[in-house]
């Protein structure tokens, strides 16, 4: 009887013992577990936290870049503000209130007038070349360069191009901080995108840049000579991040801090954001920066065609499966392609094994395609 009681006993302090460390064992895990399931969504934190790495990463190789240049104008009778008595105004040809005014006055001297510009650029090198739009230092006397950290340069335009819009500067510095220059062709619409750059700088006071926040809206984009400056713009990449005068020349950065683009317009019918910039694809820029910075000429290729892309009535009417390809308008006399047989109401197909879906397309390959080289032209001519 008593060694059933002590078996008892033992089996009883054996159970409470293996509920005791059951339930500690839950006590330990149960915290665990709820502290897992308790974590704050890090797809926000995340985000916010990209952005901060941005700036702080990209932002100290972004400039302001100023500039002055001298324009001359002649005075004449149309630098006084008068009513003709002829009712006519006094800028028209046919005013001869004007004529005889003109006339009187003639041989007055040229005045100079300073004009000032504003734009922004990155640094590309440690030996202070800096990037921008060719139209920020277009013509420029005078340029300015103010680092993130306040430091004033004298600017040197080292090479520019006018039809990329782009240009590279250098000033007299070493050991700058220098922006990562990203890969324009993986760019999908709805990535997030950085702009940096100083807006309005003469009004802000201070070196340090801007930093706003967006996604590409659209690639490929295209400008027409009018909203471009007189400058036909391709291949653009579209984004709806606050970009404004000032801006131009500046980054457009993925959230890892590398540059895919060069912000360069916007439209816009008060003059400020309205959620379209542009930027230059910064692939674009990478194939023609060393000759930019050695001073050397960019060159183009140049086919010699008027083309205009196609309808679907006109794809059924060449007897094409779909409206892929140019339709030549013309052919210019001694250019590449009469030389090489392309003829009027020749539908463009293929160019140096790249398949032609528009007139855009065609522009942008054979102006990549390098002076010189022959290249592989397929077209459909008598629906063969």
């Amino acid at each position: 009887m008593k060694r059933k009681i002590i078996f008892f006993g033992i089996a009883l302090l054996v159970g409470l013992t293996i509920g005791v460390i059951l339930t500690i064992k839950s006590d330990f895990t149960l915290p665990i577990y709820a502290q897992e399931v308790a974590t704050p969504s890090f797809e926000g934190f995340r985000m916010e936290d990209a952005i901060i790495r941005v700036a702080k990463t990209a932002g100290p190789a972004v400039v302001s870049i100023s500039t002055e240049y001298t324009q001359k104008l002649k005075e004449t009778s149309r630098s006084f503000y008068f009513r003709s008595p002829f009712g006519a105004s006094p800028f028209e040809e046919e005013d001869p209130f004007r004529k005889f005014f003109d006339d009187f006055f003639g041989g007055m001297p040229e005045r100079e007038y300073k004009q000032r510009g504003l734009g922004s650029g990155f640094i590309i090198d440690s030996k202070g070349y800096i990037l921008t739009n060719q139209h920020v230092v277009d013509k420029a006397d005078k340029i300015s360069v103010t680092l993130s950290d306040g430091r004033n340069f004298k600017g040197v335009i080292k090479g520019q191009d006018v039809r990329s819009d782009l240009a590279v500067i250098q000033i007299d510095a070493r050991n700058l901080p220098v922006a990562s220059l990203g890969d324009s062709d993986n760019l999908k619409i709805g990535q997030w995108t950085v702009a940096i750059g100083n807006p309005f700088a003469f009004a802000m006071q201070s070196p340090e840049p801007t930093v706003t926040v967006g996604v590409i809206s659209a690639l490929h984009r295209s400008l027409s000579r009018t909203l471009g400056r007189d400058r036909d713009y391709n291949d653009l990449i579209q984004t709806d991040a606050a970009i404004n005068p000032g801006n131009s020349g500046g980054p457009l950065v993925n959230l890892e801090g590398e540059v895919v683009g060069i912000n360069v317009a916007i439209f816009s019918t008060s003059g400020g954001y309205q959620g379209i910039g542009f930027a230059i694809p910064i692939n674009n820029a990478k194939k023609i920066i060393t000759k930019l910075i050695e001073g050397k000429k960019i060159t183009y290729g140049w086919f010699g065609v008027t083309v205009q892309d196609l309808t679907d009535e006109l794809a059924k009417y060449f007897g094409l499966p779909d409206k892929n390809g140019a339709l030549v308008i013309s052919v210019l006399e001694n250019s590449p392609a009469q030389k090489a047989g392309i003829k009027e109401s020749d539908v463009i197909r293929q160019f140096d094994n790249k398949t032609i879906s528009n007139v855009r397309e065609l522009l942008n390959t054979v102006g990549k395609a390098e002076v010189g080289r022959k290249v592989k032209v397929v077209v459909m001519r008598e629906k063969k």
